[in-house]
């Protein structure tokens, strides 16, 4: 860590204490953890106050903790045909519309409001992360009255993952259509989605169809260790080896 950012979450360490959950320094930034009942303090110091001077909020983001951990793919076995080759039929990748997934850690928080600020004056960025307290009814609290840059990105939070966020102002889905039932970006939300939508010519207009393809989940890439895939380091050890 560099002295800058040492300093950096010196500051914030000392002027919030307690209110800090958790601080982490990784890929060269600092991300601090807080309570939604704290999080309209700690943003409005983070604005005001000179030593932090977070003039812009550059984007904010939902995240879905439920799967956390979780892979489909990993076995020791593969099959050789076709591309369902998940080897966790619990995940999202097999799941249909109604399925309940299965948490890894049913205790845990599962939604969270990220937050990423820019300081121009003191040419510092600072990652923030609020948990919702409710996995049923997530809310954390607007933020759109500190930093404006907040309200289409609330939108954006609230129609991929229905993170609710109180005192917004104009509180509507932003991606989805106006009838789109669920949010597409949880975890337990089926990757084929619930409906397929077309334009009928006999009826000129758009229908709404049940989906017609099953769940499936697709390989990843694999780096595989044999004569094909040799770098340059490789063929020379191959090329001593045989003097």
């Amino acid at each position: 860590m560099s002295d800058s950012l040492k300093q950096q979450a010196e500051a914030l360490q000392n002027h919030f204490g307690d209110k800090i959950q958790n601080l982490v320094y990784q890929f060269d930034e600092i991300t601090i953890d807080i309570t939604a009942a704290d999080l309209i303090e700690v943003s409005t110091a983070l604005r005001d106050e000179t030593d932090f001077a977070y003039e812009q909020l550059m984007d904010l983001c939902g995240v879905d903790y439920s799967q956390l951990g979780q892979v489909e793919w990993e076995t020791d076995k593969s099959s050789s045909t076709g591309f369902s080759r998940g080897v966790e039929a619990t995940t999202m990748g097999h799941l249909t519309f109604g399925d309940e997934l299965e948490a890894q850690d049913a205790e845990a928080l599962r939604f969270a409001s990220v937050m990423h600020l820019i300081s121009y004056s003191n040419n510092h960025r600072l990652r923030v992360r609020v948990f919702a307290e409710n996995n049923d009814f997530p809310v954390v609290p607007s933020v759109t009255d500190i930093w404006s840059s907040a309200n289409w990105y609330e939108r954006e939070s609230f129609d991929l993952f229905g993170i609710m966020y109180s005192d917004h102002p104009d509180l509507r889905r932003i991606l989805t259509d106006y009838g789109f039932v669920g949010h597409p970006f949880r975890k337990d939300f089926p990757l084929i989605g619930n409906v397929e939508m077309r334009y009928d010519p006999e009826q000129k207009r758009v229908i709404y169809e049940p989906v017609s393809i099953d769940p499936r989940v697709l390989v990843p890439r694999v780096k595989r260790d044999d004569h094909r895939y040799l770098d340059e380091a490789g063929t020379d050890e191959q090329q001593e080896a045989a003097e």
